[in-house]
């Protein structure tokens, strides 16, 4: 029975190996969070188009109270789609914990708002009873 002959281990060979690997693993890595990253800002630019858009479009009377308050729940709506986003794709835990406090806070802000105007909204006279 002959001894197998132990080849020597190429150290050059293996280190080609390792730094290939590595370089892949960090290529596609780094592919992983660019394609998240286009996805976050694709979200965010499409949230601020809209939030633009919709204040624009807020029902403006001439009260600076009034309008105030309608420009500023298209306002708050974008900060809570923007919000929504950190939590979708941000990672670290203080910006998802502030951007849950985000949700709840500007939600809340809507909401008194929403019941401002409503108290404010100019009832309805006997001429547009009878009418």
């Amino acid at each position: 029975m002959s001894t197998p002959i132990r080849q020597p281990v190429n150290f050059r060979f293996l280190s080609c190996v390792l730094v290939l690997a590595s370089t892949v693993f960090v290529g596609v890595a780094w592919a992983q969070e660019h394609f998240v990253s286009m996805q976050f800002m694709e979200r965010m630019e499409a949230v601020m188009t809209e939030m633009d858009r919709s204040m624009k479009a807020a029902p403006m009377n001439g009260d600076i109270d009034h309008d105030f308050a309608t420009m500023m729940i298209p306002h708050h709506n974008g900060a809570i789609e923007m919000a929504k986003a950190e939590l979708l794709y941000g990672t670290d835990p203080t910006m998802k914990r502030m951007a849950q406090e985000i949700l709840v806070d500007q939600q809340s802000e809507i909401d008194a708002m929403n019941l401002w105007l409503a108290r404010r909204a100019p009832k309805p006279s006997n001429k547009d009873v009878e009418k």
